[in-house]
């Protein structure tokens, strides 16, 4: 779940009251987030980088609020305090209206060179905003927050918001050899081709994620104005010129991309969220797109349209037994404003443009249900009854847990995620070799991998409990996660077995006599000529004794 974070003070000024936090944790629940973490911003870089560099770093409360995957429109402080607010019933849902220009239309238009790298394009205007330090550091982390969500970073979509009143349309969105690409990017002091800035953000921490969705493309994506200006080349880097500040007034936002329909959602959510700014609120100026077909289009689509639903189809899947009536007012406080037509049974639902996320009549289920509030559904026998069988594999791990608590050992529990040199250099090992699945953002140093064995964990335990009476004997049987470039996740899962016995002696007729009891309960005989067991010296660098489980499934851990 994607999670916001807010200025504590800021929200409750925008709702209008305060909140303890508890209060405040409750109001969640009750609209279906979570309130994940109060912190500050210099309590998240002591955490992270240290005390040093966390000196001089703001005090102020945030909330850091998980929010659904799908809930694009709660992504930023003013379409969670604009959903809250509708939730309790204090304001009524705005309605969003696209409007034609005074003047001449902007226009988007597209070239046919873009067909085989991004060949899709929405525009838009938000005319006379007023923005604050606050309003505008809310509008940045919004594209941030769609760009990791809904865009997949950047693949499917990207946003450019330029300051309008720099440029002259119309713009064209056109892809040239990255040669013929010249301009100066975003907070840079001169201008770069783009095969210069291809190289140069590879060493950029942020920018460096995205270089691979166009760089061995031979054309590269730019949007020129009239005047050969460069707003962008997406989905990499927006030009300096047209850069916007917090004295921007009018915006010219183009979002470019593979998928036309999740482009037209990021538009639509982004001019919904700060359209609230303008000097003409919830009203959003029109850009035209003309496609390279010749056709065009007008965008925002801010599309608004009308779902029907049987109240009692409601009162089954939830569970409940409430009036059409009360069911309508439900939806009405989740932002899907409704009401009871036909012949009483059914709620007409219409469903805004901020609320992307409504595709099925189980998703206005859902939101009913989460109105209704979980807690006060009445827990209820079912009407019918099935028998569960537990997972072979859980039964046979809970089964060896047993006998190996009956061989005197004590079972441990580690962490899934560890260190790369736990599972690497403190064993001897290649961490190439490991065939482990890497984080790709760690928060710390010590979850940078999946484990690839239970060793580490185990050893850990031992060093964490040197001043314990020995013998210690251990035992952890768990997951491990393997890269498996056959699975749709590319990964999977092993479930491994590990002991350790620790004591002045070695003891290896413990650990032998252990492997051996183990076998005999799992019915599997010694001997190699037998398809079964044997015990051989490792191979790796760890020094240490493994087992060779021969049998006619190599992969079987």
């Amino acid at each position: 779940m994607p999670t916001v974070s807010v200025k504590r003070d800021l929200l409750f000024q925008a709702l209008g009251r305060t909140y303890t936090d508890e209060e405040f944790d409750e109001l969640c629940f009750e609209f279906g987030l979570e309130l994940d973490e109060i912190t500050s911003e210099k309590e998240i870089i002591s955490k992270e980088q240290g005390n040093v560099k966390a000196a001089g770093a703001s005090d102020v409360v945030l909330y850091k609020i998980d929010v659904p995957a799908n809930r694009y429109d709660l992504l930023c402080l003013e379409g969670l305090v604009r959903g809250l607010q509708v939730f309790k019933e204090r304001i009524k849902a705005p309605v969003y209206k696209r409007v034609m220009p005074d003047g001449k239309i902007q226009k988007l238009i597209i070239t046919e060179e873009t067909a085989k790298i991004r060949p899709f394009a929405v525009a838009a205007v938000l005319r006379n905003i007023k923005f604050t330090k606050d309003r505008y550091d809310s509008f940045i982390e919004l594209q941030e927050k769609l760009h990791q969500n809904i865009c997949r970073k950047r693949a499917l979509v990207a946003i450019g918001t330029h300051d309008l009143d720099t440029l002259s349309g119309p713009f064209t969105y056109t892809a040239k050899r990255p040669s013929d690409i010249k301009f100066k990017p975003l907070n840079k002091t001169k201008e770069y081709t783009a095969c210069e800035l291809m190289n140069i953000y590879k060493t950029d921490n942020h920018l460096k994620h995205y270089l691979h969705i166009i760089e061995n493309k031979p054309l590269y994506p730019v949007i020129y104005d009239s005047n050969g200006v460069v707003l962008s080349m997406p989905p990499i880097i927006n030009g300096d010129h047209s850069r916007i500040t917090v004295n921007t007034r009018n915006i010219f936002i183009e979002c470019t991309g593979t998928d036309f329909t999740k482009a037209k959602i990021v538009l639509d959510i982004i001019v919904t969220m700060f359209s609230e700014y303008c000097e003409n609120q919830f009203t959003v100026e029109a850009a035209e797109v003309v496609f390279p077909n010749g056709k065009s289009s007008t965008f925002p689509e801010l599309a608004y349209r009308k779902e029907m639903v049987r109240a009692d189809l409601i009162n089954k899947k939830v569970g409940i037994r409430e009036t059409p009536e009360n069911l309508a007012k439900l939806l009405t406080r989740m932002y899907l404003k409704s009401e009871v037509i036909g012949d009483g049974n059914q709620i007409e639902i219409e469903i805004p443009p901020t609320r992307a996320d409504i595709i099925h009549a189980c998703d206005i289920v859902e939101d009913a249900a989460i109105a209704y509030g979980y807690n006060n559904i009445q827990m209820t026998l079912p009407k019918t009854y099935t028998i569960a069988n537990q997972f072979p594999l859980n039964k046979l791990t809970e089964l060896l847990r047993y006998d190996m608590a009956a061989a005197g050992f004590t079972e441990v529990l580690t962490f899934a995620l560890c260190s790369q040199e736990d599972i690497a250099d403190k064993l001897g090992l290649d961490i190439s070799a490991t065939k482990a699945v890497h984080i790709s953002n760690p928060k710390t140093a010590e979850f940078q991998v999946a484990r690839t064995t239970l060793l580490p964990g185990l050893l850990k335990t031992i060093a964490a409990n040197r001043k314990m009476p020995l013998p210690l004997k251990l035992f952890e049987i768990s997951d491990i996660v393997i890269k498996d470039s056959n699975t749709d996740v590319g990964a999977k899962n092993y479930r491994h077995l590990c002991a350790v016995y620790y004591n002045k002696n070695p003891g290896f007729e413990i650990i032998h006599g252990l492997l051996d009891r183990i076998m005999q309960l799992l019915d599997v005989p010694p001997g190699e000529d037998k398809g079964g067991y044997v015990i051989k010296a490792s191979e790796g660098g760890s020094l240490l004794q493994h087992v060779e489980y021969l049998q006619e499934h190599p992969e079987s851990p």
